[in-house]
């Protein structure tokens, strides 16, 4: 076989990304808490650009002078008339004033002043010290244990305790996964006590006082044991504790007649126990997080507002700076030969800067234009009019790629006259009616909630009797399996947990 090497040339056209274009997909599908920390960070790094038009505050500042001077002058001839107008009484007045001695007015005025701050401000604490932030479990826990009197070895005990709770406030000793896909081994009490320092005959002792800290039942290495501390502590009494020591499996599944027939006990007095049972806590750490779970202000990138039989969709521009180029800036640095080309290429990123932000908003006005016009019903009647939509229609309408339009409506929200919606959210797979039109995917979940919450809670209806409901009452054809899937997806529980008897 004989290797040669020869020259050929060929025309071929081949995509390039430019830096430009790559920037302008990176806005695309910035979120706008993001864009607001991107404009900000380039405002940094590049001089010629400013949130404010230069040349437009040159002009709001020589009007305001020039009205500054005009009211300037009527006062001063007011101030004329007023001084010739002026009685003997305010001469004498103004007399006594120009008598003070101001300087030593102004002298006491200040050591007043300066003797204040000394005895007020300076002694309040730094602001660092008035800032605060919801305590997490972990802290909570620890305060206590400063509080406690365990010895050194105890100590360190309870901090590798506290320091292995997962986000429900149970103990979790599972090994995790190595970074190669192996797993470290599982961990025990022993292995903690050890570590520690700690005997392991006193492990179980002190564990089980951190179990009794609050909230109690933290620390607890399964739903038994979170409830039985919280029943012991509690004065629960005996069979109240039996049933969830060995009866705990019967009350998830809602079988009070095989506690009933284990136990020789009354039903109704079963019933009765599973009432007190009900009141614990199974998550000792719902009222703790790391994070903040509260809700988070969304403020939408537009607006649709009704404007008599139509709909018109206004962008919020409120917040995000308008981006201007300081053109006298621009032109002294160009005067400088060794700044030169760094200025033009700041030049250039700048525009296309502005550029993309502005192709951006058009963009964002363009698809929840055509989301508006094909989800007219969902405006005008809510929810249950949701039409199924996919990210095609709308690349169609607007005459874009769909990952361009997957890119826009990825953390962009709308605010509608039904409320606050993610742009994703108008996208959903169809559903097939009887002799009708096909329906949302979001509708039908919405659908299958509203039956969930008008059913009868003693007789709560199973996924198969919600198939035959949607079908008679609205003429949609779907899977039993399908019904699970959307009640999983909205949080409700199957028919045999759902069940109330009291």
């Amino acid at each position: 076989m004989e290797l040669k090497q020869n020259l050929n040339l060929r025309l071929s056209l081949q995509p390039v990304i430019t830096p430009q274009l790559q920037q302008a997909i990176k806005l695309l599908q910035l979120s706008r808490f993001e864009l607001v920390d991107e404009i900000r960070k380039e405002l940094d790094d590049n001089p010629v650009l400013v949130e404010e038009d230069p040349t437009e505050r040159a002009r709001r500042l020589e009007a305001a002078a020039a009205a500054a001077g005009e009211t300037s002058d009527r006062s001063q001839k007011s101030d004329e008339e007023i001084f010739h107008n002026r009685s003997e009484q305010s001469r004498d007045t103004e007399k006594a004033t120009r008598e003070v001695d101001w300087e030593k007015f102004l002298e006491n005025r200040s050591q007043q002043q300066s003797g204040f701050s000394r005895q007020g401000f300076d002694e309040l604490p730094p602001i660092e010290q008035n800032l605060t932030k919801p305590s997490s479990l972990a802290d909570h826990l620890r305060w206590q244990l400063q509080m406690s009197d365990f010895n050194d070895e105890e100590r360190v005990f309870a901090e590798l305790v506290i320091g292995n709770l997962d986000e429900k406030g149970y103990l979790d000793l599972g090994g995790v996964e190595r970074p190669d896909g192996t797993r470290t081994p599982d961990l025990t009490i022993d292995d903690l006590a050890e570590e520690a320092g700690l005997h392991p005959e006193d492990a179980p002792l002190v564990l089980e006082l951190i179990q009794n800290f609050d909230p109690v039942g933290v620390a607890a290495r399964n739903l038994r044991e979170c409830l039985l501390v919280q029943a012991k502590y509690f004065g629960y009494d005996a069979t109240e504790v039996e049933v969830i020591d060995k009866h705990l499996h019967h009350l998830e599944r809602h079988n009070y007649q095989a506690i009933a027939r284990d136990m020789k006990i009354p039903l109704e007095e079963v019933y009765e126990i599973a009432k007190e049972i009900q009141k614990l806590e199974s998550r000792p750490a719902r009222n703790y997080s790391d994070t903040d779970d509260k809700s988070i202000g969304i403020t939408p990138d537009v607006y649709v507002i009704r404007d008599g039989g139509e709909f018109v969709v206004v962008d919020n521009d409120r917040g995000v700076s308008r981006l201007f180029i300081n053109e006298a800036l621009t032109k002294q640095l160009m005067q400088d030969k060794a700044a030169k080309k760094f200025v033009g290429e700041k030049l250039r990123n700048a525009q296309w800067l502005i550029r993309a932000i502005e192709q951006r908003r058009k963009t964002i006005i363009r698809v929840s234009e055509a989301i508006v016009e094909k989800q007219r019903d969902f405006f005008e009647h809510g929810v249950g009019h949701l039409k199924p939509m996919i990210l095609r229609d709308v690349a169609e309408a607007v005459g874009m790629h769909e990952s361009t339009i997957s890119r826009v409506t990825t953390n962009k929200y709308m605010h509608t006259p039904n409320g606050l919606f993610e742009l994703k959210y108008f996208f959903n797979s169809s559903i097939r009616r009887v002799a009708d039109e096909d329906i949302a995917s979001e509708s039908v979940k919405q659908a299958i909630k509203k039956l969930i919450d008008e059913e009868d809670k003693a007789r709560p209806l199973s996924d198969q009797a919600i198939v035959k409901e949607l079908e008679r009452e609205q003429g949609i054809k779907i899977a039993r399996r399908t019904v699970a899937k959307y009640r999983e997806m909205l949080g409700i529980l199957a028919s045999s947990r759902r069940k109330k008897l009291f």
